[in-house]
């Protein structure tokens, strides 16, 4: 039983050093991060037992998905320092992007995102970090939108920061400033977890949204969602 319990408590600190590696990662390539909540799993620090997030609000509608912080986008930060202290405080913390200042995210039904996928590797194009998570939906990350001034160029979130869905498109969304995303390799209930398709390189030059749009949305609408 001892035994049992020691190999559990590392397992569990190894996942934690994995998250705060992979944020210290995130924010030496300038990408924004903050720290979101987690499954308690069988048992928390907390106290949280049984419950699917480790937030303390029941019937939680995105377990282990959102920030801990009503302040998330003051917080969001890629200085090494801060986000080492953020992490010191909730080593067991999901990570979450802040989108729409270092990139934006396209985020569609996984189905679509596969044949999305092959179509734009066949055309030759660089597809960029692509993650998924839930096994639902997936995330292609592109060039921020951020330097245009036109309000209508913009898919922002709004609320609960659910990103608008774009217009006529089915299923596609667009998170720029505002909204964030789940990052790699955080953990979801139900033992899932975020993980990349094609990771994210040093220096490497994300696509400019407007190529994989296309490809994006007419998977969108053939594919049943």
């Amino acid at each position: 039983m001892v035994e049992a319990v020691l190999r559990a408590r590392s397992r569990r600190r190894r996942g934690h050093d994995r998250l705060v590696l992979a944020a210290a990662r995130y924010a030496a390539l300038g990408w924004p991060v903050c720290p979101g909540a987690w499954p308690p799993g069988r048992q928390s620090p907390a106290g949280t037992s049984g419950r699917a997030c480790s937030c303390d609000r029941l019937g939680c509608p995105a377990p282990g998905a959102h920030p801990l912080s009503p302040a998330w986008k003051l917080q969001a930060t890629s200085d090494p320092a801060a986000v080492a202290a953020l992490w010191s405080l909730a080593p067991q913390a999901g990570i979450l992007l802040a989108t729409g200042r270092a990139f934006d995210v396209l985020d569609v039904p996984e189905a679509a995102g596969l044949a999305a996928l092959r179509r734009i590797e066949r055309a030759g194009v660089t597809p960029g970090p692509v993650a998924t998570g839930t096994g639902e939906r997936m995330l292609f990350f592109v060039a921020s939108r951020a330097a245009l001034a036109e309000d209508d160029e913009w898919w922002s979130c709004h609320l609960d920061c659910v990103p608008e869905v774009v217009p006529a498109v089915t299923g596609l969304r667009w998170h720029c400033r505002d909204s964030y995303v789940l990052a790699p390799p955080s953990r979801l209930p139900g033992g899932l977890a975020a993980r990349w398709i094609i990771a994210p390189a040093a220096g490497g030059p994300l696509p400019d949204a407007l190529r994989l749009l296309v490809p994006l949305a007419d998977a969108c609408e053939e594919i049943p969602q």
